[in-house]
């Protein structure tokens, strides 16, 4: 039976070549403030292998980024 992720609370692999998680690529740009790939991979200690992964780390970084920028807006209530 498929479990899914539907809560968020399992690591989703975003680079299968380095082990490399959503929750270590948003961590990155959390505490680096890493935007590029490149940065986010050496943020995190690997670099790109293969580049299948490089378009989904690019979304996932701008995803996290507009994320914060909403939750930021929202507190300045």
């Amino acid at each position: 039976m498929w479990m899914g992720n539907e809560g968020g609370n399992l690591p989703l692999y975003i680079c299968l070549c380095n082990a490399l998680t959503d929750r270590k690529v948003k961590q990155a740009v959390t505490e680096a403030g890493t935007l590029r790939p490149g940065e986010v991979y050496a943020a995190c200690g690997c670099r790109a292998q293969c580049g299948q992964c490089v378009k989904a780390v690019v979304a996932l970084v701008r995803d996290h980024v507009r994320n914060q920028g909403e939750a930021q807006l929202q507190g300045a209530d």
